[in-house]
C-alpha cells in the first residue's frame, strides 16, 4: 500500500466538501502551488494537491522522470486518498499526467467527475521537444521564459541547484512522453489555455476534445503558459461553477 501521507497535501482539510479536487503540478512545481487554490476553494471543494517525489519535504527520494511511471504510483496514491466524489486538475505536465492517470483509473471502474487540463496540448499533439537534455544555463533559460517560477530561486544558488534536478527529471518526463491510443475517457474534460503560450497552440489544446466522449469545453485567456496567474479568480470560478453542476452529482 503507497503511503498517502507522502504523495498529497491538504492545506485546508474539510469533511463537508461535497467535491474533491485532485491537483497535479507542472514540471519542476510542487504541491504548493496549489495552496491558494485549496484556500480559494474551501470549504466546498476540498483540495488535494499531490507532491512528487524530489522536491520540497520529498527532495531526498528518486526522482520520477517516466511519466507512466509516475501515473501508476499517482493513480495508487488517488485511490487511496479520495472518498467522494472528485475531479482532476493538471497545468503543462501535470495535464498530461492527469489524463494519463484517469484512463488507468476509469479502465478500473473510478470515473472522475471532471479534467481540467490547463496549459497543455493534448495527449495526441505530439512536439519533438529536447530541453531536458540541454545544459543547466539552457534548462534555467527556458524555465525563466515562462514566468512560472519565482525569481527569487534564479539569484539564489544553492536553492537553484536543490531545485534544477526536480525541473531536468520533470521535463524529461513530460517530453519523453508518447501517447499510445485507446479508449476515450468517459469523465468530461475542460481545457484551458492562455492564447499565447509558446508550449501550446490554441489548435494543439482544443485538439482534447478528441480525448473525451464526455463532453468538451475549451476556455481561452489572455497571457502565456502561466495564464492562471493573472485569471486566478476567472479559473477559480469557473473550477467553481462546473463542479457544482448537478449533472456531475
Amino acid at each position: 500500500m503507497i503511503d498517502t501521507d507522502l504523495w498529497i497535501r491538504r492545506y485546508f482539510p474539510s469533511a463537508e466538501a461535497k467535491v474533491q479536487l485532485v491537483c497535479l503540478p507542472h514540471a519542476g512545481g510542487s504541491a504548493s502551488f496549489y495552496r491558494p487554490v485549496a484556500q480559494a476553494l474551501r470549504p466546498r471543494v476540498e483540495v488535494l494537491a499531490v507532491q512528487y517525489p524530489g522536491r520540497q519535504d520529498r527532495r531526498h527520494e528518486a526522482l520520477i522522470d517516466d511519466l507512466g511511471t509516475l501515473a501508476d504510483r499517482v493513480a495508487e496514491a488517488v485511490t487511496e486518498a479520495v472518498d467522494r466524489p472528485f475531479a482532476f486538475f493538471g497545468h503543462s505536465m501535470g495535464s498530461t499526467l492527469a489524463f494519463e492517470v484517469t484512463r488507468r483509473l476509469e479502465a478500473r471502474g473510478t470515473f472522475p467527475l471532471r479534467l481540467f487540463a490547463s496549459a497543455r496540448r493534448a495527449p495526441s499533439a505530439h512536439r519533438d521537444e529536447q530541453v531536458h537534455l540541454r545544459d543547466d544555463d539552457g534548462l534555467i533559460s527556458d524555465v525563466r521564459a515562462l514566468s512560472g517560477t519565482s525569481q527569487q530561486v534564479f539569484g539564489d544558488e544553492e536553492l537553484l541547484r536543490m531545485v534544477l534536478p526536480a525541473i531536468r527529471g520533470d521535463y524529461r518526463a513530460a517530453e519523453t512522453y508518447r501517447y499510445t491510443p485507446g479508449p476515450r475517457l468517459r469523465c468530461p474534460v475542460t481545457a484551458l489555455t492562455g492564447d499565447s503560450d509558446p508550449k501550446a497552440t490554441v489548435e494543439e489544446v482544443a485538439a482534447w476534445s478528441g480525448h473525451t466522449d464526455g463532453g468538451f469545453d475549451l476556455r481561452t485567456y489572455s497571457g502565456g503558459h502561466f495564464y492562471l496567474l493573472d485569471h486566478t479568480a476567472e479559473v477559480l470560478r469557473l473550477i467553481g461553477d462546473q463542479l457544482a453542476e448537478p449533472a456531475l452529482r
